[in-house]
């Protein structure tokens, strides 16, 4: 079985910038720990915005503006980057909080193999839980988990909120304590 990690945008505007929380930066060392550790395949997103962030949907319902391609809070944390350096991953760049793109890139992958399929990253409750409800669609057979150590949601109370909400969905949640 080959086996999957997605890492969920964790750039640096979501992890200590624009969007950054307590939580979001307490979870970086678990996260590079999992990267270094991981044998498979991995995928990186990154939420990708243009200038004109705040004329989009998402920008007039969140007015913050974030993930601008190619700024500074546009890329990895830098802990996460120095993790991903030894690794060859897959660099996925989305619009918005799922990736349509995602499981197109695993099915070609995958090449016919059965696979498994971990998330981790930011943010639980909007992008982690977008992307793991996509995949389950697009996979309903393959085994999908979050790893809830290596995740942090909007509030810690966002975060407990998507996790059930994925468990509910068949979308098995590990080191939830």
């Amino acid at each position: 079985m080959k086996k999957i990690l997605v890492v969920v945008d964790m750039q640096k505007d979501f992890v200590d910038g624009a969007l950054g929380t307590a939580e979001a930066a307490a979870i970086v060392p678990a996260v590079c720990e999992k990267i270094k550790g991981f044998e498979g395949d991995i995928f990186v997103t990154f939420d990708t915005h243009g200038k004109d962030y705040l004329e989009t949907a998402e920008g007039r319902n969140l007015p913050v503006v974030h993930c601008v391609r190619n700024t500074a809070g546009w890329k990895l944390d830098k802990n996460v980057a120095a993790a991903l350096k030894e690794r060859s991953f897959l660099p996925v760049e989305k619009p918005t909080f799922g990736s349509v793109r995602l499981p197109e890139l695993i099915r070609e992958a995958a090449a016919g193999e059965e696979i498994s399929i971990e998330l981790i990253g930011l943010c639980t409750d909007i992008c982690v839980v977008s992307n793991a409800l996509m995949l389950k669609a697009n996979f309903p057979e393959a085994p999908i988990s979050v790893d809830a150590a290596c995740c942090a949601g909007v509030t810690p109370e966002a975060h407990k909120a998507a996790l059930a909400t994925m468990s509910s969905c068949q979308i098995a949640i590990v080191n939830n304590n």
